[in-house]
């Protein structure tokens, strides 16, 4: 920083990003990848003084801002790159923690995968925000579809749990009147996608229902199509996760006493 305000050189001063042993591995990482050595590591013995040329990696870009430094085309070897990747690789296989898998795989992308630089633009600020919104949307569905796999959208999904409910054998009225609550549940979101679209929810549910696993309702083009090779799909993770965040505040409600809730307010209809 003193060489930068003093004599004009062309550096700047970056945080390392991450905290503790994941910081120092991101570091070999960016010094695998540009082809140069992390200085005042254990395993590097070169003094901050004593550092040549030679002992700096290359990039073909870089980007810095207040919040973000991209290290773009780095020039490091391939045959390194390849084997520090397949350490990471070897690393998740290995490790039981969630939270160190995360992180090694994001590791192993910033190595691996390259990245790739989303543009978002529009003819004004909400709109802008808007389409980031849809795209951060996109990244974390594709994120979690690449975790836990995907199921056919629109619904259809939960609408092939119900028949497993049916095969519940219930000890009592109150047991069965919970499963059929729950398959009322299932059936909502295919339902209310229909509604939305004004076609009667019911119809599409149980035609839907005598359709094949993988079938579903296509509310744009108003057709019952195959759902996966339409490109209708939802991650399962996202399906499983609201599916067990419902029963979690169901269950909740079913034990309170009270509940405090937002009285809606009644708009006017426009004249």
């Amino acid at each position: 920083v003193v060489n930068r305000l003093k004599i004009g050189l062309q550096v700047a001063a970056v945080k390392a990003p991450g905290f503790g042993d994941n910081r120092k591995a991101t570091l070999s990482d960016m010094a695998i990848a540009t082809g140069g050595v992390v200085f005042g590591d254990d395993a590097n013995l070169i003094r901050l003084e004593d550092v040549q040329l030679a002992d700096l990696g290359q990039i073909g870009e870089v980007i810095i801002t207040k919040d973000d430094t991209l290290l773009l085309k780095g020039k490091g070897k391939k045959a390194d790159i390849d084997r520090r990747a397949e350490q990471i690789r070897d690393q998740i296989q290995e490790t039981t923690s969630e939270y160190e898998k995360e992180k090694l795989q994001e590791r192993l992308a910033r190595l691996a995968s390259g990245v790739a630089v989303l543009h978002v633009g529009g003819s004004s600020e909400v709109e802008v925000n808007e389409k980031k919104d849809r795209v951060n949307d996109a990244l974390n569905a594709t994120r979690a579809a690449v975790e836990e796999g995907i199921v056919p959208g629109g619904g259809s999904a939960l609408l092939r749990c119900i028949p497993e409910l049916d095969s519940i054998k219930t000890a009592n009225t109150d047991q069965a009147t919970g499963i059929e609550i729950i398959k009322k549940a299932l059936r909502m979101p295919c339902m209310t996608i229909a509604r939305n679209a004004g076609i009667d929810g019911s119809v599409v549910v149980a035609k839907v229902e005598d359709l094949g696993p993988e079938f579903g309702y296509d509310a744009l083009n108003n057709e019952y199509v195959n759902m996966i090779e339409k490109g209708i799909i939802d991650p399962t993770k996202v399906v499983r996760t609201a599916l067990t965040d419902a029963s979690g505040v169901a269950s909740l409600l079913t034990t309170a006493e009270a509940v405090i809730c937002d009285i809606p307010q009644e708009k006017e209809p426009n004249p």
